[in-house]
């Protein structure tokens, strides 16, 4: 007889109740029922569980939740009722989902199908992205302003730059900034507007395109979704609109830059209703979805410090193979000799970080691209804070371009013109 399979439960009441006591049958054990798509996807990146039961429908399964169980290498199984189910289920891309009143010994039977005992000795098969879909970075740093949306703008503009169709979204519900960054008017801003009509079912392409807002840089075109001027409008940013908005970019252009806020909490000991709104959910929602999550610490010793401590709630909700450090504001002034050897030997023994990339300070190009309204890369191309931002854009973030073949010279010569 086969071990017994950890499950997550992500069902709607009625559905829950019905098949929790069916699940012995199945050879599952329960080991969290999360009360949404969002704690869903918190729950699977920390249990890594064997097995994922969601309802289909967009409180309990959405695109961020899939992501995350795929990370995770965990079965999702969605259950639909009825055909609302079924058409999110096909809207997530969800090929063959259960129907909602499925029993202990079919679902077993399914699983049996779809998760075949491994021996010991293979290695799980990569996870990649969708083909043909769109990929997701996420921007995200601790307090103190180590530079995430500088840091955000300059990688969309060098993606854009090498010819990939960008799209900046920014999801910062305590202090948005890209809009102002750019010089763009935020009177309506286009995130909210998206969420509203992810809500409303009503997103795709057309759509994002009518509530963006284009920038226009010297070397490339982005697409922006401005962030909510007051920050007391968080609540319309949740997570599972956020994870909807997120899966329609990613049918929408080559590539997303989310400028992500700061808080990781989940903050469910001081929300006494489990279905509240989470403060906190749009940047949860965003780090859980990204495929890399790039992260931004300020070079002295208080922001140091800050990146180490949040370091360790990140790692706890994104796989560290998906995280790509980064440091700014890099001086001696307030490091000390060899500023960049002391960073990378902090970071080695306090959090276990091996690569990262370091970005000189160089006030005068950041100055000069706030005065201007541009990116970085437009105001001051030849800056070294670029030229690192560059560097880390073309190693982890671009997929280069396939070399075109090309014929020996002596060959061309025999061919006839």
């Amino acid at each position: 007889m086969s071990a017994p399979r950890s499950v997550v439960l992500c069902l709607a009441p009625g559905v829950e109740d019905a098949l929790l006591p069916q699940l012995p049958d199945a050879g599952l054990v329960v080991v969290a029922r999360p009360a949404g798509a969002a704690e869903a996807a918190a729950a699977v990146q920390r249990l890594r569980p064997d097995v994922l039961l969601a309802s289909a429908d967009p409180r309990w399964v959405d695109g961020a939740l899939l992501l995350a169980a795929a990370s995770a290498r965990t079965t999702a199984l969605v259950l639909a009722e009825g055909e609302a189910g079924r058409r999110h289920a096909a809207a997530l891309g969800v090929r063959e989902p259960l129907d909602a009143s499925v029993s202990g010994r079919e679902l077993r039977d399914r699983l049996a199908r779809s998760v075949p005992d491994a021996p010991d000795d293979v290695a799980p098969a990569p996870v990649t992205a969708p083909s043909g879909r769109g990929r997701v970075t996420a921007v995200w740093g601790p307090a103190g302003a180590p530079g995430r949306t500088t840091t955000a703008i300059a990688l969309a503009a060098e993606i854009a730059a090498s010819g990939t169709p960008t799209a900046l979204v920014d999801a910062d519900t305590t202090g948005a900034a890209v809009a102002p960054a750019l010089a763009l008017l935020d009177e309506a801003p286009g995130l909210a507007a998206a969420c509203r009509l992810a809500a409303a079912e009503a997103l795709t392409g057309h759509e994002l395109d009518r509530v963006a807002q284009r920038h226009r840089g010297a070397t490339a075109d982005l697409a922006v979704l401005t962030g909510i001027g007051r920050p007391s409008r968080w609540p319309e940013l949740s997570a599972d609109r956020m994870g909807t908005v997120l899966e329609r970019c990613r049918d929408w252009v080559a590539h997303t830059v989310v400028d992500a806020g700061y808080n990781l909490e989940a903050d469910e000991e001081i929300v006494s209703d489990l279905f509240a709104p989470r403060r906190n959910a749009a940047t949860l929602a965003a780090v859980q979805a990204a495929d890399v999550v790039v992260a931004v610490g300020a070079a002295d010793p208080i922001g140091l410090a800050r990146f180490v401590r949040a370091y360790g709630d990140l790692v706890e909700l994104v796989d560290p193979s998906r995280i790509r450090p980064v440091i700014t504001k890099v001086r001696r002034s307030a490091v000390g000799l060899a500023p960049g050897a002391q960073i990378r030997a902090s970071l080695a023994r306090f959090a276990g970080i091996e690569e990262v990339t370091l970005v000189p300070s160089d006030p005068s190009a950041c100055d000069a691209a706030l005065l201007t309204g541009r990116s970085l890369p437009d105001a001051a191309p030849r800056a070294s804070a670029v030229a690192a931002l560059r560097g880390l854009a073309a190693d982890h973030l671009v997929d280069a371009p396939p070399v075109p073949a090309r014929r020996p010279r002596a060959l061309r010569r025999l061919l006839p013109v």
